[in-house]
């Protein structure tokens, strides 16, 4: 079924989601909250797409959170974590019945931020959380993506919990049988592997990001840092064990978005490293592996875990260590965590909101 799209972002993610979307048989639209970041296309320049997906696409270019969302059936979120809250609270007024959100990739319960405002205009849609992008990428020019992999399988579950068959249903029409469903948002929170997995990539190759080298990620996740990723694993394995959460393991990552045979986590970055998939690392130390996965993603594990009463040592401590490596409070700038005021529910009033896609009363009620 074609859909009319809308794509708040303008990074190599949108852009190969556009491309994606659009050789499906979408109607694409593409918003840079900026404006700088679809410059290019509004000037008359198609988008072009390189590598797992090879298009020449013309997407529509919006100016306005509000002009994005007139046109839209769908809504897809697709910029770093940082981001994030702007952008949701740009887009919440302009909302209507019968839209889908998807949010890609979700991170610090920001599809519970999003529900709980749209409750307080006493709407609800269906919003997918996505427990990492569809796929992978690097933008290459003002018009140019480079599309790395298209992952084969990708968690998603839908907020509020009642909403789940539409939700479900719209993300088909994007994505295919690549959906996982999964057990609630909890559960989403702690399938996305990114953040432990840029942390043990950029913590062990932080001089090569400050020094702007060309360096092959895949093929630098050598036998030592393939451990750390293995050690981080289990951890967060361990909290969505306690609160009785099946999500995928590393292994299975890799295995799904790489399409590389099982084996340990090294070994299977240096397959893809040999099959030219393994990527190209941060050649600055201002890398989203670090500014948005260290706030938005090691921050929140953290926090979940604390309520789970689960200990999560090497998360805790790659967020102090990168504050440390860069002179910042990387906890306290995740501001959707602290718009929802997390350390004041138990682990059960937290699952709960995430089903029902409302916070418990109105003290903790997402800020306008």
């Amino acid at each position: 079924m074609s859909r009319r799209i809308g794509i708040a972002g303008a990074g190599s993610i949108a852009f190969g989601c556009a491309a994606f979307l659009m050789e499906a048989g979408h109607a694409v639209t593409l918003w840079s909250p900026s404006g700088k970041g679809t410059e290019a296309l509004a000037a008359g320049a198609p988008l072009r797409a390189e590598g797992a997906v090879t298009a020449e696409v013309r997407p529509d270019v919006a100016t306005s959170a509000a002009a994005l969302a007139e046109g839209a059936e769908v809504i897809l979120i697709a910029l770093p974590l940082y981001g994030h809250r702007t952008v949701l609270d740009a887009l919440a007024p302009h909302l209507r019945d019968g839209q889908t959100v998807v949010i890609s990739s979700h991170g610090a319960f920001g599809a519970l931020y999003l529900s709980d405002k749209l409750a307080a205009r006493g709407l609800r849609l269906p919003i997918v959380a996505m427990g990492t992008t569809l796929l992978t990428g690097r933008r290459q020019g003002p018009d140019l993506v480079r599309v790395n992999t298209v992952r084969n399988r990708v968690d998603i579950c839908t907020v509020p919990e009642d909403l789940r068959a539409e939700g479900e249903a719209v993300f088909a029409d994007l994505a295919g049988d690549r959906g996982v469903p999964r057990d609630g948002l909890l559960a989403i929170t702690l399938s996305n592997l990114n953040p432990q997995n840029h942390m043990g990539i950029a913590l062990c190759n932080m001089t090569r990001m400050e020094h702007g080298e060309d360096w092959g990620q895949g093929a630098n996740v050598t036998p030592n840092v393939g451990r750390l990723l293995e050690a981080l694993d289990a951890e967060r394995l361990a909290v969505a064990g306690a609160l009785g959460l099946e999500v995928k393991t590393i292994f299975e990552h890799f295995h799904q978005s790489f399409h590389v045979p099982v084996g340990s986590i090294s070994e299977m970055n240096q397959e893809m490293a040999q099959k030219g998939t393994g990527g190209t690392g941060p050649a600055t130390a201002d890398s989203r592996y670090v500014t948005e996965d260290v706030p938005y993603g090691l921050a929140t594990t953290v926090a979940v875990a604390r309520l789970a009463g689960v200990p999560v040592p090497l998360h805790a401590a790659g967020v102090t260590v990168f504050s440390a490596l860069y002179g910042r409070d990387f906890a306290a700038e995740n501001d959707l965590l602290t718009a929802l005021d997390l350390g004041s529910m138990d682990i059960r009033a937290l699952d709960t909101a995430c089903r029902k896609g409302k916070v418990p009363s109105e003290e903790h009620a997402a800020s306008d």
